[in-house]
């Protein structure tokens, strides 16, 4: 009767004792990482309570993804959505009704950037792009996204976990529970500059699924930091002899306690931790590559430095075998005002690291098994926000793809003559969600896990496979 009433008290007292003994180090969530000594020495619980390599339901085209997060909203009329129409009918009213989220009178206003065609494809890209535009064969470009939620919370929890509005696993911890990681040593998801804001944690969170499937975290607000894990440091032996105690107490808890996911998720992730302890500062001393690797992706130069250092990491993650890795600008492409010097800054910032990491990726015969997503959580509107800015959009804009078993030098669907509303081969975030699974092996209706009394899956009762842009 005392264990059933108390578990969730005693669950808490035990937990903060812990960390306590850590001196403050929080458990309760799993968010934070620790490692003991390199040794050989295994810990209570072992690696087999940790990820191990899940089987994918048939043959994968893509092993791992790199997702890169344009958090903000990329205006797709100025980037890959070309639309002359909009030059020629430019400071006029928008002929159609425009979306809720537009209260003042809709004008039309052209980029201010110029687009030429690119590659063999000659697909169209803007003077904002003139690096991923040498790339533009590589690429596989869907101008008929759309989505839910015009503000930014709810636009980018539908992006990362295909709800608008509830507290769902993300995509990389459902990548990571149905595939797991291909190193043992390391997590199997990793999430580059997460923002505090629009959703935190819940964009690289595991929700009710075991928590060993969230992201471990790397810098924040779309910056990479020191470029270090949290609380990743040698131990002393002393200090281990503390960890080794821990697992033990925490496994004789719950065998008392009965099962206990977050008691569990803590266990596994003291495992992981120790076993990273010796595998992840290899991985992340980026000093380890050449000069012409470094100033290739921009590192050192004063606009690219961030993210070139974002992308030359997140290479060096998945080449060691993690499978879902995240790189956020932070919100800096939220311009309802500012438009041309905004955009021109986070362009520049974005675009040689980007290029280089495609070409990176190919050279070392990877992008053809890495899937490479660039997406924002919405577009932009056509028509201006006061002088010089423009909207959210979730009602047509652009992501693309590259490798990863997606067919390069294409185009898929269409936004209308505005480059406002998705009209043609309409693709909705489920449907990317459903595509980028299947890339990776994985039935996105069969992968599911039972909670509160129903199975959940990533695109809920929804999702297409755009089969239509496979290779």
């Amino acid at each position: 009767m005392r264990g059933e009433m108390n578990h969730s008290q005693s669950r808490r007292a035990f937990l903060s004792s812990m960390a306590a003994s850590l001196g403050g180090l929080s458990l309760t969530t799993g968010l934070s990482r620790w490692a003991g000594a390199a040794d050989n020495t295994q810990l209570p619980g072992g690696p087999s309570s940790a990820i191990t390599l899940g089987q994918p339901h048939f043959p994968p085209r893509a092993k791992r993804v790199i997702f890169l997060f344009m958090h903000g909203g990329v205006s797709q009329v100025d980037t890959f959505d070309y639309k002359p129409e909009l030059a020629k009918f430019d400071g006029k009213p928008l002929p159609f009704e425009a979306a809720a989220n537009i209260d003042a009178k809709p004008v039309l206003m052209q980029s201010p950037w110029k687009f030429a065609q690119h590659g063999e494809s000659g697909a169209w890209c803007s003077e904002l792009f003139p690096e991923v535009a040498k790339q533009i064969d590589r690429l596989c470009i869907i101008k008929s996204m759309h989505s839910r939620g015009q503000s930014h919370g709810q636009a980018v929890s539908m992006l990362h976990t295909g709800s608008d509005n509830l507290v769902r696993p993300s995509v990389g911890a459902w990548v990571s529970y149905g595939l797991g990681s291909e190193n043992a040593d390391l997590p199997s998801f990793v999430s580059i500059g997460p923002s505090a804001g629009h959703g935190g944690p819940r964009n690289y969170g595991a929700a009710f699924l075991p928590a060993i499937h969230q992201a471990t975290t790397i810098g924040r607000q779309g910056k990479l930091g020191n470029g270090q894990i949290d609380f990743l440091s040698q131990a002393t032996p002393e200090q281990l002899e503390l960890v080794k105690a821990i697992q033990t107490m925490s496994e004789r808890h719950l065998e008392r306690v009965g099962p206990d996911p977050q008691l569990q998720g803590a266990i596994e992730t003291y495992d992981l931790a120790y076993r990273m302890q010796a595998a992840a500062p290899d991985v992340l001393d980026l000093s380890r590559e050449s000069q012409a690797t470094q100033t290739a992706y921009g590192i050192g130069g004063k606009a690219t430095d961030e993210f070139g250092r974002q992308c030359l990491l997140a290479r060096r993650l998945v080449e060691s075998g993690i499978r879902y890795v995240e790189l956020s600008t932070g919100n800096v492409w939220d311009q309802h005002g500012g438009l041309r010097a905004g955009h021109a800054k986070n362009a520049q910032a974005v675009d040689q690291p980007i290029a280089a990491l495609l070409d990176d990726l190919d050279q070392r015969g990877m992008l053809d098994d890495t899937l490479v997503v660039w997406a924002g959580e919405f577009g932009r509107t056509p028509i201006v926000q006061g002088s010089d800015g423009r909207d959210h959009n979730p009602q047509g804009f652009t992501v693309w793809l590259a490798g990863g078993g997606v067919k390069g030098g294409m185009c898929w669907g269409e936004t209308d003559d505005f480059g406002y509303y998705a009209v043609k081969d309409r693709v909705h975030m489920h449907d990317l969600h459903a595509t980028m699974l299947h890339l990776l092996g994985v039935d996105h209706e069969r992968l599911t896990y039972k909670y509160a009394g129903r199975d959940f899956r990533l695109t809920d009762v929804h999702g297409r496979i755009v089969k239509e842009i496979l290779a």
